[in-house]
């Protein structure tokens, strides 16, 4: 499924790659969660949660940080507990961005790697057993980071999903400022 689907409560964002070859230096990507006040759903993001940070309420909680790419499956796993939230969050969106900066051939961000040069990259967003989306990152190739998925909550309190595959070719502090932009 990639359209909306409404009435979620707690949700799973994985991504997996491939590690680079050989005597080559490392691909870290990483997962980032923007989470937006409900009265200013596309200002500055008032938690961010990513490698090395933690969710202040508990809501969002980063289970596998993999700098390596090295593993089976899915390599990162972010879980997102929606129903937790409290009332004046009304906005998530989760992105990835690649951490191997200055080391890549690409034209992105001051050389960082792009999509690209990472093989086998995969993402998937899902509820449980029941898979939201899933994709790769084909379609942003040229990027050095990209959103993937958008989390609204309605005026009754349920929260909602859009699949939301948008490049960005942006250093990762330029992008967590960018990431919940209008589109």
């Amino acid at each position: 499924m990639t359209g909306v689907r409404k009435g979620l409560a707690k949700v799973e964002v994985a991504l997996r790659w491939d590690p680079s070859p050989a005597g080559t230096p490392a691909h870290d990507l990483d997962i980032v969660a923007a989470v937006y006040a409900a009265a200013d759903p596309h200002g500055a993001p008032v938690q961010l949660v990513h490698f090395g940070s933690r969710s202040p309420d508990g809501t969002i909680t980063l289970n596998r940080d993999s700098h390596t790419g090295q593993g089976f499956g899915f390599d990162e796993v972010m879980t997102v507990e929606l129903h937790r939230m409290a009332a004046d969050k009304g906005r998530v969106v989760i992105g990835v961005v690649i951490q191997d900066s200055g080391a890549g051939t690409g034209r992105g961000a001051a050389g960082a790697k792009t999509f690209a040069e990472v093989a086998g990259t995969g993402f998937r967003i899902r509820e449980g057993y029941a898979d939201l989306a899933q994709g790769d990152f084909a379609g942003v190739s040229g990027a050095t980071a990209a959103t993937v998925a958008e989390f609204t909550r309605d005026g009754s309190g349920a929260w909602s999903f859009d699949l939301r595959l948008e490049g960005f070719d942006a250093d990762p502090e330029e992008f967590t400022r960018a990431m919940g932009g209008v589109r």
